[in-house]
């Protein structure tokens, strides 16, 4: 990150981090300033590194290492979570759906939703070790998250365990919740002829289930031409999610590969601090934004696409009606 963006990471820590009793300070005794209290709580984050290793490139000791980072989390979590949140005025959400509408032509588009699994390694005598064993046999926690065309996190879903699908996941979180109460995603219809209207909705793969609010592809090879199209569509628009993704474990590496018995009451809070710094980069208009290599998405190397069978029949005619608006019919 540009040292501009970096300046005000520390401004949003400083309270935090200085307001309590302790003193941080380096193996020969020197005390540690806020700056090099969020390097080093940074470094942990984006290199992946042991608490050892990095406390052996700062000069520190990994105990150190380990409570700088959680004051760190603790700061960031409740100083910078207005940096991650739903769109809050029609304006807002006008420009978000003007883009979507920019980039493939799906009409009144609020978002792309993705699931991706962030693995550890657990002890096999813990008692409920089995609950996080994912489809791949991998200990893993589940993130759920819905972008923006900036990759920007807009809702984020942690702490659920990767036993449980996509669909499981959705139909746990307060997002579904709130989706199926008319309290999100209820905002103007776009009248796509005299008889036809879609609400607002976000997009997501397969593995998803068909909603009012949701809308998934076509499943099946033998599907009609404009239904090939709206697939074609979708897919070039959803990979946005699938990028963010990539790009937060990119970036994090402490999220990416294989976490060695992490503590499961922090992990979430962990998480979320990732997705907060990720959008703050974003926010700020960091310069290194365009040095970055544009993300591949593949985020969850090894784990197959889930396929769910759910379809609300209201929304697979409001499918229907926004596949043959696509194709001019």
């Amino acid at each position: 990150m540009s040292r501009r963006t970096f300046d005000y990471i520390c401004s949003l820590a400083e309270e935090h981090m200085q307001a309590k009793s302790a003193h941080f300070v380096f193996s020969n005794g020197k005390p540690m300033s806020l700056h090099e209290q969020v390097a080093l709580a940074l470094r942990r984050l984006s290199s992946g590194n042991s608490l050892i290793s990095v406390g052996d490139s700062f000069g520190a000791h990994h105990s150190t290492v380990s409570q700088v980072t959680w004051r760190f989390i603790e700061a960031i979590e409740e100083k910078g979570l207005h940096h991650l949140r739903w769109p809050s005025t029609e304006e807002d959400m006008t420009q978000i759906k003007s883009k979507f509408e920019r980039i493939q032509g799906l009409p009144n588009c609020c978002g792309a939703i993705d699931a991706t699994h962030i693995t550890m390694m657990l002890s096999s005598s813990e008692q409920t070790a089995d609950v996080w064993l994912d489809q791949n046999k991998n200990h893993s926690m589940v993130l759920q998250a819905v972008v923006d065309l900036d990759m920007r996190f807009r809702d984020v879903v942690t702490r659920l365990p990767g036993k449980m699908n996509e669909n499981s996941v959705l139909q746990s979180s307060t997002f579904f919740k709130l989706c199926e109460k008319g309290e999100r995603l209820n905002g103007k219809k776009l009248n796509l002829s005299e008889e036809a209207e879609v609400r607002e909705y976000i997009i997501g793969d397969s593995g998803f289930p068909l909603l009012p609010w949701l809308l998934t592809p076509y499943q099946g090879k033998e599907i009609s031409e404009s239904k090939a199209d709206f697939n074609k569509r979708h897919f070039a628009t959803h990979i946005v999610a699938q990028r963010a993704l990539a790009r937060l474990k990119e970036v994090w590496k402490m999220i990416h590969g294989m976490m060695w018995r992490p503590d499961k009451h922090k992990l979430p809070r962990f998480i979320l601090v990732c997705c907060i710094l990720h959008n703050i980069i974003i926010d700020m208009e960091d310069e290194v934004l365009d040095e970055l290599p544009i993300s591949s998405h593949h985020h969850d190397p090894g784990y197959g696409q889930e396929v769910c069978v759910s379809v609300d029949m209201t929304a697979s005619v409001l499918r229907d009606n926004l596949s043959l608006h696509l194709s001019g019919r």
